[in-house]
């Protein structure tokens, strides 16, 4: 095990922590004794309190215990976008000692039936829009009860917020026998008996994508959970003064732990957002001084291309973090000149229940993992021997964490095969390449898989488009290789353009030969209007790439 980044580990910070066995639940409970009256969550301006929130959940909780038959260890399936009802659907499961099994709201019935049946789902909670695709489940499927929610209704007050369509405009659900209203089910008494589950009982099943057929789902138990709570509560300066911009999406395990969990496990307030717009998040963060905000780097590149943006204030921020993707120079400093403050980089991933590594807080570094946080052992591996890297060679990152999963659900080969004993401890087989420098801090060596081979000449793509930031005229690239004139390998630029901005493709290669090596510069470059992202916001380079090849 690498020790280098102790030497740059936070003073007032220990190595190590202690982790309570506690069930996730149990601290919204706590927090309703504590802060009854305080806000909880702000959403485009309505406001519930802690005690309030509570309530609601125990309400629901009695529905889904005495109406839906959901019983201690069901797995129960949330498909939502970020609301009120994701977070009261979310702690209720919970309170009956149940599973959550949060999918994209984006996904489609053929997509859904996997989901449902992998984890033989009976009810299903989703937002009023999708309920055509939960209700073509029924009868092929384990599914006997749909619960339907209008993000809407937790709109009581005028807001002069940019609020999405899909809250203005949700459609109104007819109740049948196998279909409820959200508001209908927060009618029930509250439940009676008392959550039990902690510890290593299982919380919730998170999918995750891969190389098989179908997707893999992670089981998180509480210890996990409540471990990475903890771990990012004590690495950033966190406290229960907190304004969280909560807009990562819940289903997602970045935004479930730390724009949900976290601020309810704190007592904080969350500023919730259904989807992701510059100007309400802007708006917010300059009216309410918000604080805190994790979120992936295209976000921020997209507040930052925003007309006028200087003239809100978001120097209220304290700290701002995520991962996902490295951060470009450019804008990080373009981040830290309108905020004031660096924007924290980290890695993570799904089975670790989110965060692994951060950059520490005044010594960070651009395009990095950061160091390994409390307790994390991370090591660099040869995938082919198995034997142990040193300082900057390349190899499979391996780690292991409080934080990390249980193993894949009803999939112990895939489970087994993830895992690795080195050195006398469990692994996990995080697939990623990467290395570690002189002082500690990781950096991810993806790019040495999207590395484009131009005539013998080694161009990684992440550092192109970091280049391409630079140019004030881009708002979103992405670098992928292509066949140009069957001479091998060139480089092809897909690039974005910021709103009323134009650039020739020679414009574009003029500026490029002025930044860059010349074998570095794209041949080719497609002005687009959009770039496709993952679930979680990321550019999705994957498909850009395959799409080129199979051109």
């Amino acid at each position: 095990m690498s020790t280098l980044h102790f030497n740059h580990w936070p003073r007032h910070l220990s190595r190590h922590l202690s982790y309570p066995q506690t069930g996730l639940y149990e601290h919204l409970a706590t927090n309703a004794l504590r802060y009854p009256d305080k806000v909880a969550v702000n959403y485009y301006g309505s406001q519930v309190d802690y005690q309030t929130l509570n309530a609601r959940v125990n309400r629901f909780a009695g529905y889904l215990q005495e109406q839906a038959n959901v019983q201690p260890g069901d797995r129960v399936v949330i498909s939502m976008q970020n609301s009120v009802a994701f977070i009261i659907a979310y702690y209720a499961i919970l309170r009956c000692d149940a599973v959550v099994v949060p999918v994209n709201p984006m996904n489609k019935a053929l997509e859904l039936e996997w989901y449902v049946s992998d984890t033989e789902s009976k009810v299903a909670i989703v937002g009023s829009e999708l309920i055509a695709e939960f209700e073509t489940l029924m009868g092929n499927t384990c599914l006997e009860k749909i619960i339907a929610a209008r993000y809407g209704d937790d709109i009581f007050t005028p807001t002069k917020f940019v609020i999405p369509e899909t809250v203005t405009q949700a459609p109104v659900v007819n109740e049948t026998v196998f279909v409820t209203n959200f508001e209908t089910a927060l009618e029930h008494s509250e439940i009676q008996t008392q959550a039990s589950r902690k510890g290593e009982d299982l919380a919730v099943i998170l999918y995750t994508s891969g190389t098989t057929a179908h997707p893999k789902g992670c089981m998180l138990s509480h210890r996990a959970l409540v471990a990475q709570i903890l771990t990012q509560i004590n690495w950033s300066p966190w406290n229960n003064t907190a304004k969280v911009l909560s807009v990562t999406p819940f289903f997602h395990v970045t935004g479930m732990i730390n724009a949900m969990c976290l601020p309810i496990w704190l007592g904080a307030t969350t500023y919730l957002m259904t989807r992701w717009d510059r100007l309400c998040a802007a708006q917010v963060v300059d009216m309410h001084g918000l604080t805190h905000w994790c979120c992936i780097p295209t976000m921020v590149v997209d507040l930052l291309a925003m007309p006028h943006v200087n003239k809100f204030n978001f120097r209220s921020f304290t700290c701002v973090y995520g991962g996902g993707t490295g951060m470009p120079h450019a804008i990080a400093q373009d981040f830290e000149t309108l905020t004031g403050i660096e924007f924290i980089e980290g890695w993570g991933m799904t089975e670790m229940a989110a965060g692994v590594h951060l950059n520490p807080y005044g010594r960070g570094k651009r395009q990095c993992l950061g160091v390994p946080l409390f307790d994390v052992d991370s090591r660099v591996i040869d995938p082919e021997t198995g034997d142990e890297l040193g300082v900057r060679q390349c190899g499979e990152i391996i780690s292991s964490s409080p934080c990390m999963f249980s193993g894949y659900w009803k999939n112990p080969e895939a489970t087994d095969a993830s895992f690795i004993e080195h050195d006398g401890k469990h692994f996990f087989k995080t697939g990623d390449v990467g290395y570690y420098d002189e002082e500690g801090y990781f950096f991810m060596a993806d790019r040495l898989k999207r590395m484009i081979n131009v005539s013998g000449y080694k161009v990684w793509p992440s550092e192109v488009e970091s280049l391409l930031y630079k140019n004030e005229k881009i708002l979103e690239n992405c670098i992928i290789p292509c066949n140009k004139n069957d001479r091998g390998e060139s480089v092809k630029a897909v690039v974005v353009l910021k709103d009323s901005q134009n650039m020739t493709e020679e414009e574009f290669k003029q500026w490029c030969r002025q930044q860059m090596s010349a074998y570095k510069v794209p041949k080719v470059v497609e002005f687009v209007k959009e770039l496709p992202k993952t679930a979680s916001g990321k550019i999705n380079w994957r498909l850009l790439q395959d799409k080129e090849m199979s051109a």
